[in-house]
């Protein structure tokens, strides 16, 4: 059993590299700008894709952060895909320095082996990475101070979490994460939090009606949608090109429900009322 699992990993690691050929695309022929920047976290070296908008004015910034997947080219391509909205978007490699000989998300010759290390992350060592790349947005010239950030899978949970930690976002936008239930953790929020879930993803939403009375109890904007038929992974696997219509359609409500949201952006004063739906 625990051979046929392993398989089972491996050939879903091997099909999710092959079926991101066309996010690989889309970043070979952006004509935006996108480097590369080292990022220090005291002794760790975090490894950042940027990506550019093309505008004549300063910039809100938009920190995005990867699945459990690691950052694959799926990742940068939303970087892509925001910068092509006006943002200017950080996708760190937090996996940075955790690969072999001391190497990042590519550098993995086993890519089952990038799960199990994005899972063992010490929360701590995320969140400082986090806070070195936030830090570092906003002493980016063309950055206009506005900072947000963004997560999907096991980044939605690191994005609900760094909300608590972080007290200068904008907003924080989780996509089928989990979020934290501690009254002590939830009361550090200051930012208003948008979460986006797949009808079909029980295992996340399961913990949603515990993670609204926690907001709640502690008057913290929560809005929630809930995208029927759509699955865990939607925002991605809406975009393959085998994207089943129900992922689909909720990749393309979500993304304009987000670049809407980040638009508006209402304060926390303005936003306490206990309505989860957007």
């Amino acid at each position: 059993m625990k051979v046929m699992f392993t398989i089972g990993l491996m050939l879903l690691a091997m099909s999710f590299a092959v079926a991101q050929d066309w996010a690989k695309k889309r970043l070979e022929t952006s004509p935006r700008h996108q480097e590369w920047v080292d990022i220090k976290n005291g002794s760790r070296t975090v490894k950042a894709f940027v990506m550019y908008p093309e505008r004549k004015d300063k910039a809100p910034v938009v920190i995005l952060i990867h699945e459990i997947f690691g950052l694959s080219d799926w990742a940068m391509s939303m970087a892509d895909q925001l910068a092509e909205k006006g943002y200017i978007a950080i996708a760190p490699d937090l996996l940075s320095g955790m690969a072999p000989n001391g190497g990042r998300t590519t550098d993995f010759t086993d890519a089952t082996k990038i799960t199990e290390t994005v899972s063992g992350l010490p929360q701590d060592q995320v969140t400082g990475d986090l806070n070195a790349v936030a830090d570092y947005a906003k002493t980016i010239p063309s950055a206009s101070g506005k900072l947000y950030v963004a997560g999907f899978c096991w980044g939605g949970k690191q994005a609900f979490t760094f909300a608590t930690n972080r007290h200068d976002l904008s907003g924080a936008f989780v996509f089928y994460g989990f979020g934290p239930t501690d009254p002590a953790d939830v009361a550090r929020i200051t930012a208003p939090v948008y979460g986006f879930y797949g009808g079909n993803d029980n295992r996340i939403n399961a913990t949603l009606e515990d993670q609204k009375k926690a907001m709640a109890a502690a008057s913290k904007p929560y809005e929630v949608v809930i995208y029927e038929g759509a699955g865990h992974g939607f925002m991605r696997a809406g975009e393959v090109p085998d994207a089943t219509p129900e992922n689909a359609k909720a990749r393309e409500a979500a993304w304009k429900k987000w670049l809407e949201v980040m638009g508006r952006v209402p304060t926390i004063e303005a936003c306490c009322e206990t309505s989860y739906s957007f």
